[in-house]
C-alpha cells in the first residue's frame, strides 16, 4: 500500500535542542523508513550526544553548516554534504554558526524511538 502524506499532515515533534518535522514513519504507514526535516538554531547546545543501537542514520545538509561530532571523529558539515552514521556510533550535530542548519535525516526503521539512546553529555559516554 502506498503511504502518502500531505504537507498539512506532517507531524511537528517536540524534541530537545532542535525543531523536527516528521515526513514519514510508522505513524504514516511506513513499514521500514523514517524521514525527518531537522532544524538546529544557533545558540546554546540543548541536546547531548545519542546513538542508534541497531540502525544507521543518513544526514543530508539542506541549508547552513555545522559540526558533526562522533565517537569516530569530528566532521565539518556544509550545504550539500551527506553522511552515513553506522549503528552504535555516538554522534551529535552542533550548529556552531549564526544561521539555522537544516537537515534531512533518514532512518531504515519505521520508529526510531526504539533503539535510540540519548546521553546528557560526552562525559557520560
Amino acid at each position: 500500500m502506498v503511504s502518502f502524506v500531505r504537507s498539512k499532515e506532517r507531524k511537528q515533534l517536540n524534541l530537545p535542542g532542535r525543531n523536527s518535522l516528521e515526513l514519514m514513519s510508522k505513524s504514516f504507514g511506513s513499514s521500514s523508513t523514517t524521514v525527518r526535516i531537522v532544524e538546529i538554531e544557533s545558540g546554546p547546545i540543548n541536546r547531548g550526544p545519542h546513538l542508534h543501537d541497531t540502525f544507521e542514520e543518513v544526514i543530508h545538509v539542506l541549508e547552513g553548516s555545522g559540526l558533526l561530532k562522533t565517537s569516530e571523529g569530528d566532521f565539518i558539515l556544509s550545504k550539500g554534504d551527506t553522511v552515513c552514521i553506522p549503528a552504535g556510533v555516538l554522534h551529535q550535530t552542533i550548529n556552531n554558526t549564526d544561521a539555522i542548519v537544516r537537515l534531512i535525516c533518514l532512518f531504515p526503521v519505521d520508529d526510531i524511538r526504539y533503539g535510540t539512546k540519548e546521553l546528557e553529555s560526552w562525559s557520560n559516554a
